[in-house]
């Protein structure tokens, strides 16, 4: 069924006392729609840079700003082609994270099981688990395409063996991912050992840093979605842009990509078979002219678009 997209005229449907994301309708319990946009309100406790549970909320408010129905980079209609819903937030919340993984896999898993594909907005990066446990309990062990600063590869964090710094490292332990099949895009700054991005690649992912993916552009993301061949996850982490153009990050990292660079490089994985994905670590708190929110409600109509554009139009 499509022709579920922005609603035209009249009051906007709300979520948590804000119009919904791209002013979609707003339908808890997802029927007869091919996309569905979902909160996930999560942040670990002790972060030196807390908020990330209000991302959600600017997002959606930022995304009242755009124009959705035409995608120029893709050329195409979405809403011609994808019945899009957002379906409010996941009960996330703060404090125990299996706890919060297992509520928010949950929320997922039911748009899984509707037969759409969710897009996540966080939250700290630790919602990343919560969307790779919940696809890949339907698609079997997926190809992951990374956009961050950060590997996240560590054993634990603060103590935490769930936390946004052992996501990769989570991922693997619980066959999740296929690292063969995956790529970890952008990766600078301080690293927490010198051999960070070498287990990274003896794990079996590509690792392509922002030094050489700046050099590399597009085409290292187009062999990273030929190499994603089957079910894939996409994930897009805001500290991957420089801070200049999203401050409002946890842990930013200078010397990244602008806003226009980290955009083509996104929609360049047109062509990826997406089964879920999520665009994270928006921190309104820390956020400077709500540039971090806008970026990020770019980046989930990117994602949308980026499904639409593996389906036929309506009526062919």
């Amino acid at each position: 069924m499509k022709g579920h997209g922005p609603v035209a005229d009249g009051e906007a449907p709300r979520v948590a006392g804000v119009p919904t994301f791209l002013r979609l309708p707003h339908l808890p319990r997802v029927a007869d729609a091919d996309v569905a946009v979902l909160g996930l309100p999560w942040e670990s406790e002790g972060a030196e840079r807390g908020g990330a549970r209000q991302g959600p909320r600017a997002v959606r408010e930022a995304s009242q700003t755009l124009r959705p129905l035409y995608h120029p980079a893709q050329r195409l209609q979405p809403f011609e082609r994808v019945a899009a819903v957002d379906a409010g937030d996941a009960r996330a919340g703060i404090g125990l994270p299996e706890r919060g993984l297992e509520a928010m896999a949950a929320a997922l898993a039911a748009v899984h099981e509707a037969g759409a594909v969710p897009l996540g907005i966080g939250g700290d990066r630790l919602v990343t688990l919560a969307g790779l446990r919940a696809a890949a309990r339907r698609h079997g062990p997926l190809a992951l395409v990374w956009f961050g600063a950060h590997g996240e590869l560590l054993e634990e964090s603060r103590g935490e063996r769930f936390a946004a710094g052992t996501v990769l490292r989570r991922a693997l332990d619980e066959g999740l991912v296929d690292p063969r099949r995956s790529a970890v895009l952008g990766l600078r700054g301080g690293l927490d050992a010198p051999d960070a991005y070498a287990r990274l690649r003896e794990a079996g992912f590509t690792v392509v840093p922002w030094e050489e993916l700046m050099q590399l552009g597009t085409g290292a993301v187009a062999a990273a979605v030929e190499r994603a061949e089957g079910p894939a996850f996409l994930s897009v982490g805001l500290d991957f842009f420089d801070p200049a153009f999203a401050p409002g990050v946890a842990e930013p990292e200078v010397g990244g990509p602008s806003s226009l660079q980290g955009l083509a490089l996104v929609r360049g994985c047109r062509g990826l078979g997406l089964v879920g994905g999520d665009v994270v670590d928006v921190l309104p708190e820390h956020d400077v002219a709500g540039l971090t929110a806008l970026l990020a409600a770019t980046l989930v109509w990117d994602l949308l678009t980026l499904v639409a554009a593996t389906r036929p139009e309506a009526g062919r």
